[in-house]
């Protein structure tokens, strides 16, 4: 049986080469979240960002948090 601290471990270790790592996933998490919003596929346009937020635990939380946001009040602006 694996504990939630050792599967979380696990997916750190997994890091992929084509991890973008936080600060480059934070920079451009907007644009990210813009994508998945348009209904874009944006692990194409940035496959870095895709990879890390398949592993990192922090910006997975604050791209679930931005995402919500987004959809809850989206954009009025055309």
């Amino acid at each position: 049986m694996t504990t939630p601290g050792r599967a979380a471990l696990e997916r750190f270790l997994g890091t992929e080469s084509a991890d973008a790592g936080c600060s480059v996933t934070m920079e451009l998490l907007d644009a990210y979240v813009e994508a998945v919003v348009r209904g874009e596929d944006p692990e194409t346009s940035m496959p870095g960002v895709a990879a890390h937020l398949r592993t990192c635990t922090p910006c997975i939380e604050d791209f679930d948090g931005l995402l919500a946001t987004v959809r809850q009040y989206p954009s009025t602006e055309d």
